[in-house]
């Protein structure tokens, strides 16, 4: 019987580089409260949103990704043709087939780099970085580039009050490579589909095609239940992707939570008991909620910033629908 050749890959990864694309216009709370009852001191006491950005015609899914992964590329070090796989998370991404991977892959001038499409909600950036350090120590990538993207505001009801403050769109990459100490630790991460229907597209395309429903679909949320669960339950798991990494909340510098809400920061702040020294991330300010893209975002904002620095050690958590979950520990770039 003949035996496989083990993989040779590096013993450990890194993220080497970070970069983000905001769109151009800004949108502040007035605009929201020209289609929905309610109030921009409302908006703001329920998520902390002020403005969010929104897309134009030209800045589609490719064209975001493409000028946040450029920069992740060149503060990384290394030049395009080294990537050797490339994962994008999106929602929003209207085709079912082909991945934009490979179009984002191409048009970066990657030398024919692997390259797919994950659709994980929130949590997708979580789920990229964990298949990205995989690709790296397995061995079939030095150079992996893993994006978050999205265009929410295609999927947004103006009308649903609950929903029509809260997403932005916005293109956030990460370059990951090599590295001779762990970067990225052990991924804490998991489904409660159980919770499936809290969030949720209205309808399916199907419905929409047939003329069964005449209004485009959207996203909408069951919004206590899901503060709830990701109060409650997410703080357990960013406790888990703690002890996983073998640190402990005073070892943290830096918090980069999913910028879903900032009630939801605040209340896993305190829940974890995390000291006053760690820096966190509430891009949700002014940037909204942009699912896949706003780790990275969050990320790329804090060190541009100087609010967190190269080498420091961070806990992110990605959760969202499916209901999916993925949290882990970093080292920045």
């Amino acid at each position: 019987m003949a035996k496989i050749k083990p993989s040779k890959g590096a013993p450990y990864a890194r993220i080497l580089g970070v970069g983000g694309y905001r769109p151009t216009r800004v949108v502040p709370n007035e605009v929201i409260l020209e289609t929905i009852d309610s109030s921009d001191e409302w908006i703001r006491s329920r998520s902390g949103i002020e403005t969010r950005h929104w897309a134009n015609d030209a800045e589609t899914v490719a064209a975001m990704s493409i000028e946040a992964s450029g920069k992740a590329i060149a503060d990384a070090g290394i030049s395009a043709a080294q990537i050797g796989g490339v994962i994008v998370s999106t929602v929003s991404h209207f085709k079912q087939t082909p991945a934009i991977a490979t179009e984002i892959a191409d048009k970066l001038g990657t030398n024919k780099a692997a390259a797919f499409d994950i659709s994980a909600g929130c949590a997708g950036f979580g789920y990229g970085l964990t298949l990205a350090k995989g690709m790296i120590v397995e061995g079939s990538a030095e150079y992996v580039l893993v994006i978050g993207v999205e265009r929410l505001s295609d999927l947004t009801d103006l009308e649903d009050r609950a929903t029509a403050f809260l997403f932005g769109d916005g293109a956030g990459a990460v370059v990951v490579g090599p590295a001779q100490e762990p970067g990225i630790g052990p991924t804490v991460w998991g489904s409660e589909g159980d919770k499936s229907e809290t969030i949720k597209q209205t309808v399916p395309w199907t419905d929409y095609r047939s003329g069964e429903v005449a209004k485009f679909p959207a996203i909408t949320q069951e919004g206590q239940a899901v503060f709830r669960w990701a109060v409650f339950e997410m703080a357990k798991v960013a406790k888990e992707a703690l002890d996983a990494a073998g640190i402990t909340a005073d070892d943290l510098d830096v918090f980069i939570p999913h910028q879903a809400n900032e009630r939801i920061i605040d209340s896993m702040v305190k829940t974890l008991k995390l000291p006053e020294s760690v820096t966190v991330a509430r891009d949700v300010r002014t940037t909204g909620n942009t699912s896949a893209a706003s780790i990275p975002l969050a990320m790329e904002r804090l060190l541009a910033t100087g609010e967190a620095k190269s080498g420091d050690t961070a806990l992110v958590i990605g959760f969202g629908a499916g209901l999916v979950y993925a949290a882990t520990v970093v080292t920045l770039p």
